[in-house]
């Protein structure tokens, strides 16, 4: 059996070296509970560093997501509140033409019916050049500021609408690899050059100022299919909307639950801090006393 001599010295080094130890630990524990962080470097933890970093990247992925849907939202409630209104005023041209189709309606109240026709003409077509955010959002991708442009042909005549938008898409990404069109095509709410919702209301205009009974009807089935069509461009946002609400309220979710695993891996558990705390103190102070006896024998025992 070996017996290793034990020197004072090598007790004064080893009750140092477990003393400072215990200190480290105090202070790191200190250090978690100060900071609120258990990752405060990345040599605290790599692996955990690197999970801590992967999940950052997918919250603010989401967090973009939930920026694009809010931003397509805008698109599509303003698109929804101007189809809705342009249906109300049409809706009213109706009523308005059936009123003058009344063989009863004196040539007067059909020339102030007319008028009334045009104005909400007026009223439609500044619907159609609605903007979100200086962007026509029934001109497509356009770089133009607005879906229609009116010029009259000439002298005590109408003026006539053309679209200028491009029918391009604009889509917002909501989710990974989930793009949704927030636009509406022009031509597809208020028909195309010709034969659109404009050219019709001036017809109309023009037949309850005339007092063509025939014509009034025409126009009456004219705006009737102009207001189905609207009716589905409505339709069909509405139903876009509900999607990107969805994607948003998903996105939502999503960063919920990354950001809990984040505090998982990075946020101190401060219950169990605060007893590791408790346990280290009992733990140095008891090194402490320990040492003190140990290294309490000075050069005067020895001497004796």
């Amino acid at each position: 059996m070996t017996i290793t001599r034990v020197t004072q010295s090598m007790m004064t080094e080893r009750s140092l070296t477990g003393l400072q130890g215990s200190l480290g630990k105090l202070a790191d524990i200190q250090e978690h509970l100060s900071t609120g962080r258990i990752l405060n470097r990345p040599s605290d933890s790599p692996t955990g560093t690197a999970a801590a970093m992967r999940l950052r990247g997918a919250i603010a992925q989401q967090q973009q997501f939930a920026r694009n849907a809010e931003d397509g939202l805008g698109w599509l409630n303003t698109a929804d509140a101007t189809l809705q209104s342009t249906n109300d005023q049409l809706r009213t041209a109706r009523d308005r033409a059936l009123q003058g189709a009344n063989a009863a309606t004196s040539p007067a109240a059909r020339e102030a019916l007319a008028t009334e026709v045009e104005q909400i003409r007026a009223g439609v077509l500044a619907a159609a050049n609605t903007s979100y955010l200086g962007r026509p959002i029934f001109g497509g991708t356009t770089a133009g500021s607005t879906a229609y442009a009116s010029a009259s042909p000439g002298a005590g005549l109408p003026e006539v609408v053309t679209y200028t938008g491009d029918g391009g898409s604009v889509s917002r990404t909501v989710a990974e690899g989930v793009s949704i069109e927030v636009q509406v095509d022009g031509e597809a709410a208020f028909g195309p050059d010709g034969d659109s919702v404009f050219d019709h209301l001036d017809a109309l205009a023009a037949a309850l100022r005339s007092g063509d009974t025939a014509a009034i009807r025409a126009g009456v089935d004219a705006v009737t299919a102009d207001m189905d069509r609207v009716g589905s461009a409505l339709a069909n946002v509405g139903a876009r909307a509900v999607r990107v609400e969805q994607a948003t309220v998903r996105a939502a979710d999503a960063e919920t639950g990354l950001a809990s695993s984040l505090s998982e891996i990075e946020n101190t558990d401060l219950p169990q801090a605060m007893v590791e705390l408790q346990m280290q103190e009992v733990a140095y102070q008891a090194a402490l006393a320990a040492t003190a006896r140990v290294l309490q024998p000075s050069l005067v025992d020895f001497l004796r």
